[in-house]
């Protein structure tokens, strides 16, 4: 895909549907669902969102960047 082509609107559009879609399948799981769009275990998800950011820094967009650990990298609080 040629990001390159797309607006900065477009481009950040794309980008906050890959986080919704992430937010959704980690809500299902939390409810005991099986994921419906697959996001953490499909490897396209995340080669697309990282064309996103890459585009989106190279314009100079300031961008919130996709936790993919969903929480699991981070030590507890003390």
């Amino acid at each position: 895909m040629d990001y390159g082509a797309f607006s900065d609107a477009s481009l950040k559009m794309m980008y906050e549907a890959v986080r919704g879609a992430l937010k959704a399948d980690d809500q299902f799981e939390a409810a005991g669902e099986d994921p419906r769009f697959r996001v953490r275990a499909t490897l396209e998800w995340k080669r697309h969102a990282g064309s996103l950011e890459a585009e989106m820094l190279k314009r100079g967009l300031q961008i919130d960047i996709i936790d993919w650990t969903g929480g699991q990298g981070e030590l507890p609080l003390a």
